[in-house]
């Protein structure tokens, strides 16, 4: 297959494609994918429209079409074409992750974390989807969990900035002052801006 040189060609090339085969989902979630990176939001939302009626079993196109929704914000669009993509994909993490992320904006951190969990086992390098569940446990009062996710999200990018901030909040919730400090710094260092009350809250700890 011959390789398009940028944007407009490839956009060029998904839409020659799709003439001589209007069938092919491939061809129309490429061409949404590529609109979408363009800002042209009505017309992605056409060509996803067309990728799902031709391959209902592109849960790709539904997660894409959650997104448009979340832009809107509409959460509700989002959550359903989420739902949608694990429905037909049920292994699918990223359907997972936002889902988690949505549930976890509207208060239902329960439902969010048994989304996020389920995220995270199906892709144990889905660093978001980390960050958001140690965040979901922290907020439910699980923090050790929250710690260990944290942690694990480390692991896979140890300059992750929103992680360090995170485990800052959950070892001064632990009572371990010293490590918190640690993690604030590096936050800080990486140009996370740390929440004003927890850096005072760490000032009296500071040797």
């Amino acid at each position: 297959m011959e390789k398009a040189p940028n944007a407009e060609a490839f956009i060029a090339q998904q839409k020659r494609f799709i003439s001589s085969n209007p069938d092919c989902g491939t061809s129309h979630y490429n061409l949404g994918v590529a609109l979408l990176g363009q800002g042209k939001i009505e017309e992605a939302e056409e060509a996803l429209a067309m990728a799902i009626e031709c391959s209902p079993g592109l849960a790709e196109a539904y997660v894409q079409m959650g997104g448009i929704c979340l832009k809107r914000g509409d959460a509700d669009g989002c959550l359903d074409w989420n739902q949608r993509a694990i429905r037909v994909k049920p292994g699918f993490s990223e359907g997972w992750g936002n889902i988690g992320f949505v549930l976890l904006q509207r208060g239902d951190i329960e439902g969010a974390i048994k989304a996020l969990e389920k995220a995270t086992t199906f892709n144990f390098r889905f660093i978001q989807a980390f960050a958001t569940l140690a965040n979901a446990y922290l907020m439910n009062g699980q923090i050790k969990e929250s710690i260990e996710t944290n942690l694990k999200a480390l692991k896979l990018s140890p300059e992750f900035a929103v992680a360090h901030n995170n485990l800052a909040i959950a070892y001064l919730e632990d009572g371990q002052p010293a490590l918190a400090i640690e993690h604030a710094d590096k936050a800080k260092a990486l140009g996370y801006e740390v929440a004003p009350e927890i850096l005072k809250e760490l000032e009296p700890h500071r040797a």
